[in-house]
């Protein structure tokens, strides 16, 4: 069943039925300033940490789902609707949501009134536009009334939804005309408020959350509303809301324009009170002043989809899958874009309270990231690396507002440093700037202790040679990629953490980490010679080698590579286990380094195949676990069929795609693609639940009593590496250090493909042709070429025509 449709031509997609399955968002800006948005209006706004800087309130797995938001009441005689249908639940007569590139237009019929409110966030302005038209679609004149509405969060997300005994004493509003000012701590040590204003005359306010809903009422029977009657109500303590009333005369086929805006502001300490004590306005009101201009909202909007069209056309293809090109040329990547502005800190599942930006996960992000904006992903690898200690472990996650290490959590996962690797390697090829190499970056955010990011990647290296097992494996720490698979932590008591505990010594060894060291120690040794430290890259060869083989004689089970080592050397993964006999990690990760060639890597690809593959990809392990292990920790506390536990983990799906095009078969390679890629499953919705246009990190797995459920959407590493599997394998179209590689491997029915790649600041147009009498030939701008996969750049040539033929 579908609740939508996509529309390539405006690269939205569009939800036609409010009473999708879950909540289905979006998010709204791309330079600090965020929102969530779901289809109903509901979700919240941050600056940049949705922990530290939360400006409006919204109740996580609540009942209703959708309980916050920002919220237009319609009051047209006894009429009254929300354009988005919630929270009123009020039918309508015409409805639809579309969710664009970084903003959202929810348009609704009722009573032949059209209503269409357009939210979005400018590129250069920390603040939220709501742009409300309202036109009367009768023969008859209307009045009618609007009250807009948000509810504010006092700033830090965790205290607010925890520190009553404080939070119900502090709320404080400043009103002034048409704006709600939120100054909540602005008293004491904040220099930052929050504002609500509409630019048309108000015919009433308030800022009282009680008053406005009335004793025991929630957001579907507001008294304000159904009285059509403000209480102009002042907050003092309480529950600080802000609600602007307009009333507007609409004659026949009349339109009117309103724009309302969500912002937030900062003052110079020094400069934060005008001299009777109040905000002072003085900047923020130009701000404001600018976007009561409906012409400059329009531009601002039009630049907004100026920069997604242009950041998207880094890579387009055309072929004659449709389904393959939405993905590529729009969904793919602007969920990259949204992981990596995001890492997995806010969604409809991730409350943006605990994680922050998470290490590996970040730089995982930037790996499907990196070719729309490099410069971000350059600063976001420094940030990374500032994170780091000086015996190459990190801090697992950091906070974005103060780009400090998380110290709840702290560090102790050891596949963390490796993939600092993958991501510097990733930003070397697609830019060639070596340069970054050089920068002077901090241990643990200590400016005097600093080094070269190339040494903070050595010690990332270092790291792992310096953790080994009995087996020459890498130890695995807390977890490696799999944060629930804790072979240390032999955890008794309920509520302990899995990831922080460790109650033995460490000793248990991850294969799945050791295909990690051969995969970027091999890039590692790439980037040593282009810097002529040739010696490094010797020393590093040998440790590579050193790792295959011991890959070989202790990580391979006959037919698979194993999954680790528990601390008792006991095998994971493995034919011998009951339970959990094969992993999909390993399987990935080390046919991507091809450890042992292409015979070990078909091998261990057609068990995965044989063992892991249900309809919507391949589940994590098998057969999954039905008891608890204590030696195995948090993998084996969920029900079979459910996340770690045998889901479909679509994160490391991708992997094994890569591993596919690695021995040329592009049809199990495309097959498994296509499996959980959103835009082939759309009529699966019902079933899947979350959105039907990005990725979600899980599917219940075969075991599962729901089956095909999907979970945990948006903010996954599927995002970026799914990009990758397809783009840079499937279609074969991907950075080298040396230039750009055209290595294509396609299943049977997908030939002459167009491929636009601008790469480098040029642009390389690149057509897929299948013609086995050319011999995998590649032709650059009409000449035949030595080498059939990469082209070198030419300093002074700006765009390449080339044919690459295909068997």
């Amino acid at each position: 069943m579908k609740y939508g449709y996509f529309d390539d031509l405006k690269k939205e997609y569009v939800i036609t039925n409010p009473l999708t399955p879950l909540p289905w968002i979006n998010y709204l800006g791309n330079n600090g300033y965020y929102g969530l948005i779901s289809h109903s209006g509901g979700g919240y706004t941050f600056y940049q940490d949705a922990k530290l800087r939360r400006l409006t309130r919204y109740r996580y797995n609540n009942v209703p789902k959708e309980s916050g938001g920002r919220y237009y009441y319609i009051c047209d005689g006894k009429e009254t609707f929300n354009p988005g249908y919630f929270p009123l639940e009020n039918k309508l007569d015409e409805y639809s949501t579309r969710h664009g590139l970084g903003y959202t237009v929810i348009t609704s019929v009722k009573n032949n009134l059209k209503v269409v409110v357009t939210y979005f966030i400018p590129l250069n302005d920390n603040v939220e536009i709501h742009k409300v038209i309202v036109e009367n679609l009768s023969n008859e004149n209307k009045n009618i009334k609007i009250y807009g509405l948000t509810e504010w969060a006092l700033w830090n997300a965790v205290d607010d939804q925890t520190n009553f005994q404080r939070n119900l004493n502090i709320g404080e509003v400043e009103v002034t005309e048409q704006t709600i000012f939120h100054k909540t701590e602005y008293r004491e040590r904040r220099n930052h408020f929050a504002y609500y204003h509409v630019n048309q005359k108000i015919s009433g306010f308030d800022t009282n959350r009680d008053q406005f809903l009335g004793a025991y009422k929630g957001y579907d029977k507001p008294e304000v509303v159904l009285s059509r009657k403000s209480k102009n109500s002042i907050t003092y303590g309480g529950s600080p809301i802000a609600s602007l009333e307009v009333s507007l005369d609409l004659k026949p086929n009349e339109k009117k324009e309103l724009v309302y805006q969500l912002g937030y502001f900062e003052n110079k300490e020094n400069s934060k009170f005008d001299k009777k004590g109040f905000i002072n306005k003085r900047n923020v009101l130009k701000q404001i002043e600018k976007y009561e201009d409906i012409d400059y909202v329009n531009q601002e909007f039009k630049k907004l989809n100026t920069f997604w069209n242009e950041t998207l056309s880094k890579y387009e293809i055309s072929s004659s899958e449709e389904k393959l090109d939405r993905m590529v040329n729009i969904w793919h990547q602007y969920q990259c874009m949204v992981t990596f502005n995001m890492s997995r800190s806010a969604s409809f599942f991730e409350s943006g309270t605990g994680r922050g930006m998470g290490f590996r996960d970040s730089c995982q992000d930037i790996l499907g990231f990196v070719h729309m904006i490099p410069d971000k992903a350059r600063q976001r690898i420094i940030d990374l690396a500032s994170i780091q200690f000086k015996d190459g472990s990190t801090y697992h996650q950091y906070q974005p507002l103060t780009k400090r290490g998380n110290a709840d959590i702290g560090g102790g996962f050891n596949d963390d440093p490796l993939w600092l690797i993958g991501a510097a390697s990733a930003y070397l090829k697609e830019t060639g700037d070596f340069s970054i190499l050089k920068e002077m970056v901090p241990f643990n955010n200590v400016v005097e202790d600093s080094d070269t990011l190339l040494n903070h990647l050595r010690k990332s290296i270092d790291y792992t040679l310096n953790n080994l097992g009995p087996h020459g494996l890498p130890l695995i720490g807390r977890a490696d990629w799999n944060d629930c698979l804790n072979l240390n932590c032999y955890s008794t008591n309920p509520g302990e953490s899995f990831q922080t505990t460790e109650n033995i010594q460490s000793k248990a060894e991850s294969v799945f980490i050791a295909g990690m060291f051969v995969q970027y120690g091999r890039e590692y040794i790439e980037i040593c010679e282009k810097l002529n430290l040739l010696n490094e890259a010797k020393r590093i060869e040998e440790k590579v080698l050193q790792m295959e083989k011991s890959v070989i004689d202790h990580g391979w089970d006959g037919k698979w590579f194993l999954r680790a080592y528990d601390a008792n050397y006991n095998k994971v993964g493995s034919a011998e286990n009951k339970e959990g006999k094969i992993y999909i990690e390993p399987q990935g990760f080390c046919t991507m380094a091809l450890i042992g060639g292409s015979e070990y890597a078909k091998k261990a690809l057609m068990s995965a195949k044989k063992y892991l593959e249900n309809d919507y990809g391949m589940e994590l392990l098998y057969p999954p676990y039905s008891k608890y292990y204590l030696e195995l920790g948090e993998i084996s506390s969920y029900p079979p069929g459910q996340k770690e536990n045998g889901s479909v983990f679509c994160h490391n799906n991708p992997w094994v795609v890569i591993g596919f095009t690695k021995i040329k078969d592009g049809e199990n390679a495309y097959a498994l693609y296509t499996k959980n890629a959103p835009a082939f499953i759309e009529d699966k919705s019902d079933i899947h639940k979350t959105e039907p246009y990005v990725y979600s990190q899980t599917i219940s797995g075969r075991s599962s009593k729901t089956y095909g459920e999907a979970k945990n959407s948006f903010l996954t590493g599927t995002a970026s590496w799914a990009f990758v599997a397809v783009s840079q394998h499937i279609l074969g179209v991907r950075p080298d250090f040396d230039g750009l590689i055209i290595d294509p491997v396609l299943p049977k029915h997908l030939d002459n493909i167009t491929v636009k790649r601008v790469f480098r600041n040029k642009i390389f147009n690149i057509q897929i042709i299948r013609d086995k009498k050319m011999n995998q030939q590649l032709v650059v701008d009409g000449k035949k070429q030595k080498d059939n996969i990469l082209i070198k750049l030419n300093n002074k040539q700006k765009v390449y025509e080339i044919t690459k033929y295909i068997i």
